[in-house]
């Protein structure tokens, strides 16, 4: 099979033949349909993220069939996790010490095959085609944890408007939510297509909304967005961290913490969330916007997403 490679931090992927991985008990043998690219994938490839055996095959959004059988599965981050700790037993598998990431610590879905265990493979919704669904998968379900975090908030602020930004705010709306978005300075291409999405209201990052906010969701991982997310909430608001990796924090104000203001960080997800977002999707429904490259593109695909050139999730098709 074919595959992409990442061999060690600050290198491009590298293109490589490999035989088939061979499936252990309780894991299944997958023909990968599409792989998602992810800012996660960036943060592995620049050290921010450890990936600590190298080579690895990177890839956690991974939409794929079951080999010999007709069964369309996806795979997540969170590929694995002991059962037995005390976070596992407490419900909060996310927090596992003990757990194994798809394409950090397994190898992930940049490649034509791939193995995975198959309690954590979740059933795709009928009706997406692979590269469509392959977003909902990390994107979907990190965005979708996060708002878990803003409670009952009705007026939401997203900063950074990517792959998960565009398909929270299809959720959000639909709840009945107001969605304000946050872009970087002079993008209006993502300002706009926030506002195809039914935005309220869409402007730069450094900018104030025009009302104060219930909630903010921080996706970008810029730490400096945290300081300028708190000044945009209402007393009691939250703001949400729901990226793997960010920035540090600069100092803020305490003023700006003041009137029981608050700070979240949101770790991977459960497989609860997991199944709850999927059978959700279609109800919405979700449409993802995804821009399509070849298995050995991925390097290009990946210098797209880190330049912000494309709109909505980029997905890698073998």
């Amino acid at each position: 099979m074919r595959a992409m490679v990442f061999d060690r931090v600050g290198r491009p992927l590298r293109l490589e033949q490999r035989p088939l991985p061979i499936p252990g008990p309780g894991e299944v043998l997958l023909r990968v349909l599409a792989c998602g690219i992810c800012r996660t994938d960036l943060h592995l490839i620049d050290g921010d993220v450890e990936v600590e055996h190298a080579p690895r095959i990177l890839g956690h959004q991974i939409v794929g069939v079951i080999d010999g059988t007709e069964r369309r599965v996806g795979v997540p981050w969170v590929g694995w996790t002991c059962g037995t700790c005390e976070q596992c037993l407490g419900g909060h598998e996310n927090l596992c010490p003990n757990a194994r990431f798809t394409g950090c610590d397994i190898d992930g879905g940049m490649a034509e095959y791939t193995v995975a265990d198959e309690r954590f493979c979740f059933p795709m919704p009928a009706g997406y085609p692979a590269a469509q669904a392959a977003p909902l998968l990390c994107a979907g379900l990190i965005g979708f944890r996060s708002l878990r975090f803003c409670g009952d908030a009705h007026r939401i602020g997203l900063y950074g408007f990517g792959a998960a930004a565009h398909i929270l705010i299809q959720v959000a709306t639909w709840q009945g939510r107001e969605v304000y978005a946050f872009t970087r300075p002079g993008d209006s291409i993502a300002q706009e297509f926030a506002r195809s999405l039914s935005a309220t209201w869409a402007g730069p990052s450094d900018a104030m909304p025009p009302v104060p906010l219930d909630a903010a969701i921080i996706f970008a991982p810029d730490g400096g967005l945290v300081p300028l997310a708190l000044r945009a909430l209402k007393p009691g608001g939250r703001v949400v961290c729901g990226g793997i990796h960010m920035s540090d924090i600069p100092s803020i104000p305490y003023q700006n913490l003041w009137d029981e203001r608050s700070i979240q960080s949101v770790a991977n997800l459960t497989r609860e969330d997991g199944h709850e977002f999927l059978e959700l999707a279609p109800q919405v429904p979700v449409t993802t916007h995804v821009t399509s490259y070849r298995l050995e593109q991925a390097n290009e695909a990946l210098a797209d997403l880190r330049a912000g050139r494309f709109s909505g999730a980029g997905v890698l098709v073998p």
